[in-house]
C-alpha cells in the first residue's frame, strides 16, 4: 500500500486521485508541522509589531493648497463596507473554507500552510500599503470636510491648509494612496480584500483543478467569485469618496501580487497536475515512503540468511558427501574392531 503512495508522491501517472493518498491529522502530525515552521510564526509576530508601529506614526502631511480643494470637496460619508467586516470576509471566511477542506481531506499540511499563507498575504500587504501611505500622504477626496468640518477654510502665508478638525480624522485624511486594509483603526479596505480573497481564489483554483484543460466554465466562475467580491469592495471605496480610483487600482494590484507570491511559497501553481496540494505534503509522503522501503529492505535482509542457511544444510552436495563419509568411517571402524576380536580368540 505504501509503495503505491510512494509512486504517487514522486509523480506516477496511474490516474490515482488525491482521495487515495495518505492523511496527516492535526492530532498525529500537527505539532511536528508547527515546529518546522516556528520561524515563520516568529517572523509573523515581528510583522505584526511593524504594522502596529506604522499605524501609530503620523503620515506625511502633504501641501494642500486652496486650488487643490476643488477635487477634495466630496462629502464625508460612512463606509458602505464596515471596517469590522474586512477581517471577517478576508480572513475568517477563507479559514472556514480551509477547515472544511481539512475535515474532508485530513491533511494538516494543507490546513497549516493555507492559514499561514493567508495571514502572511494580508499582513505583508498591510505593511507595504501602510508604509506607502505614511510616506506619500495623499489627501482623500473628502479631505476638505475632514480639515474644515464647519466649512470655513483657512490657509497660511504659503497657501497651505490650517486644519481645525479632529486630529484623528485629519490624520486619516492623509492616507488615501494606496487603498488597503491596515488595522482595526484603518478606513481603507480594498487591498486587504484583494490579498485575502485573492489568496482564497488561488486556493480554490488549485483544489478544484480549474485549469485542467477540460473546459469546465463552472470552475472558472467559482474561482473568479472571490475576486469579484474584492472588486466590488474597491468600487464601494470610490463611491464613498474615501479613495481616488488610482488608489483602488494600485491597492488591488499590490494585494493580488502579494497573495500570488505568498501562495507560491507553500503551494505549486494551480495549473499544475499536483497544484491541489502543498509542497510539504508531497515531501512528507515521500519521506514516509522511503522510510518504509528501508524498513522492508531491512526485514528482507534479516530473513534471507536464515532461509539460505537452512537450504544449504539440507541440499548442498558437500553436506551429503560429508554424511556418506561419516557412515563409511563408522562401518570401517566396526569391521576393524571385529577382526581384532577374532585374533584375540585364536590366541
Amino acid at each position: 500500500m505504501l509503495r503505491q503512495y510512494g509512486q504517487l508522491a514522486i509523480g506516477s501517472k496511474d490516474g490515482a486521485t488525491e482521495a487515495e493518498m495518505r492523511a496527516y491529522t492535526i492530532k498525529a502530525h500537527g505539532t511536528t508541522v508547527a515546529k518546522k515552521h516556528i520561524r515563520d510564526w516568529l517572523i509573523f509576530l515581528v510583522l505584526v509589531g511593524i504594522e502596529v508601529g506604522l499605524n501609530v506614526i503620523s503620515p506625511f502631511y502633504r501641501f494642500v493648497g486652496k486650488d487643490m480643494m476643488t477635487d477634495l470637496k466630496y462629502p464625508l460619508k460612512p463606509n458602505t463596507v464596515p471596517v469590522w467586516a474586512v477581517p471577517i470576509y478576508a480572513v475568517v471566511l477563507p479559514v472556514i473554507i480551509f477547515n472544511v477542506r481539512y475535515f474532508r481531506r485530513r491533511d494538516v499540511h494543507d490546513l497549516h500552510h493555507a492559514i499561514l499563507g493567508l495571514l502572511y498575504s494580508v499582513l505583508i500587504t498591510g505593511v507595504i500599503t501602510d508604509a506607502i501611505k505614511d510616506a506619500v500622504g495623499r489627501p482623500r477626496p473628502d479631505f476638505f470636510w475632514r480639515c474644515f468640518p464647519d466649512g470655513q477654510d483657512f490657509y497660511d502665508d504659503l497657501g497651505d491648509v490650517i486644519c481645525h478638525g479632529d486630529p484623528g480624522v485629519i490624520k486619516e485624511g492623509h492616507k488615501s494612496f494606496p487603498s488597503g486594509h491596515t488595522s482595526c483603526n484603518s478606513r481603507s479596505v480594498p487591498t486587504g480584500s484583494f490579498a485575502g480573497l485573492g489568496f482564497l481564489s488561488l486556493y480554490l483554483s488549485g483544489k478544484i483543478q480549474a485549469f485542467d484543460r477540460r473546459g469546465h466554465a463552472a470552475k472558472l466562475c467559482l474561482v473568479l467569485l472571490p475576486l469579484l467580491a474584492a472588486a466590488l469592495v474597491g468600487v464601494s471605496r470610490v463611491d464613498d469618496y474615501w479613495h481616488h480610483w488610482q488608489d483602488v487600482f494600485a491597492g488591488g494590484l499590490i494585494g493580488l501580487t502579494v497573495a500570488f507570491l505568498c501562495y507560491l511559497q507553500f503551494f505549486p501553481p494551480p495549473h499544475r497536475t499536483k497544484g491541489w496540494g502543498p509542497y510539504s505534503y508531497f515531501r512528507a509522503l515521500e519521506e514516509d515512503t522511503q522510510a518504509e522501503r528501508r524498513m522492508d529492505a531491512s526485514n528482507t535482509d534479516v530473513e534471507a540468511p536464515a532461509a539460505t542457511g537452512h537450504a544449504d544444510h539440507r541440499d548442498h552436495p558437500s553436506s551429503a558427501h560429508g554424511n556418506v563419509a561419516d557412515k563409511d568411517h563408522s562401518l570401517l571402524s566396526f569391521m576393524h574392531g571385529k577382526e581384532d576380536h577374532k585374533v584375540d580368540m585364536v590366541r
